[in-house]
C-alpha cells in the first residue's frame, strides 16, 4: 500500500505538485512490481538470430517498441542537460505544478448520482442526531 502522497514536512504540509510527482512515482513502482515477462518475445530470441554478433539491435523495431512501454514518465527527465536546458531548464517539480495548474483550470467533475448524494446527506443528518447538533 502507497500512502502520504503528496506529504511534506511529517504531514503537516500538503503540496499539490509533489501530489502529482508522488502519483508519477506509484506507477512506476506498480509497473515495476507487477515484473517482467520472461518468454521467447520479450528476450527476443528471434531477434538476436536474426541481427547476429556485432549487430545494431538498439535500432531495430522490436527494440524501440519494447523500449517505449518500459518507461514513460512525464515528469523525470532524462535528456542531457544542454537539451534540458534549452526546453527551459524546469525542475520535475515546476512541470509537476504546471500540471496541477491545468488539472485545477479544466477538470470538469463528473456530478455524483442523485442517490449517492441522498445517502451521504443520511450520513450526516444520522451524525448530526447522534452528536446532537
Amino acid at each position: 500500500m502507497i500512502y502520504g502522497l503528496g506529504m511534506l514536512e511529517s504531514g503537516i504540509t500538503f503540496d499539490f505538485g509533489q501530489l502529482v510527482l508522488d502519483a508519477e512515482f506509484a506507477r512506476m513502482i506498480k509497473h515495476v512490481v507487477k515484473g517482467i515477462p520472461v518468454d521467447d518475445e520479450t528476450l527476443a530470441v528471434n531477434v538476436i538470430k536474426e541481427t547476429g554478433p556485432f549487430g545494431d539491435f538498439l535500432c531495430h523495431k522490436h527494440t524501440l517498441q519494447r523500449m517505449r512501454s518500459q518507461s514513460q514518465p512525464e515528469f523525470i527527465d532524462r535528456t542531457m542537460r544542454e537539451a534540458w536546458e534549452k526546453k527551459g531548464s524546469k525542475s520535475a517539480h515546476q512541470k509537476a505544478v504546471e500540471k496541477v495548474k491545468h488539472i485545477l483550470k479544466t477538470h470538469k467533475p463528473e456530478p455524483l448520482p442523485r442517490d449517492v448524494l441522498d445517502k451521504i446527506h443520511a450520513i450526516v443528518i444520522e451524525t448530526e442526531k447522534e452528536m446532537g447538533i
